[in-house]
């Protein structure tokens, strides 16, 4: 059978080991915790060029980025006028991957369109 005391607690020493000590009451210790930050988000960018169709980069945004019609046609007139557009803005791995999918998607159907991730700030200073 086993026997459970609820007797005085065994004191520890400032090593974490039980101290023989009678009259130690023992230390408490306090481990930091490591200060967590928000992750580095990205923004995809959409770069205009010559040659890619306003309606396949309005397809690309809906398709892949899941925009409605005319989110992705106001995205549309802003690579085209400013020459860059913001297509959304996450975390780097998700900004990475749509890249690739836009890119793939693209080379795919015959157009050089291009699609980077910018850390989130991208365009800010103009």
């Amino acid at each position: 059978m086993l026997k459970v005391s609820f007797d005085r607690p065994v004191p520890l020493a400032s090593n974490g080991h039980p101290t023989q000590d009678p009259d130690s009451e023992g230390e408490i210790v306090l481990k930091e915790r490591p200060v967590t930050s928000e992750p580095r988000r990205f923004v995809v960018v959409f770069h205009n060029d010559d040659y890619t169709t306003q309606e396949f980069v309005v397809q690309v945004l809906m398709q892949i980025f899941h925009k409605d019609s005319a989110a992705a046609t106001q995205i549309m007139l802003q690579v085209h006028h400013r020459g860059w557009g913001v297509a959304g803005i996450y975390t780097r791995d998700v900004a990475e991957t749509k890249v690739e999918q836009v890119n793939a998607y693209a080379r795919k159907r015959g157009h050089p369109l291009k699609v980077t991730a910018e850390p989130e700030g991208y365009g800010e200073q103009t």
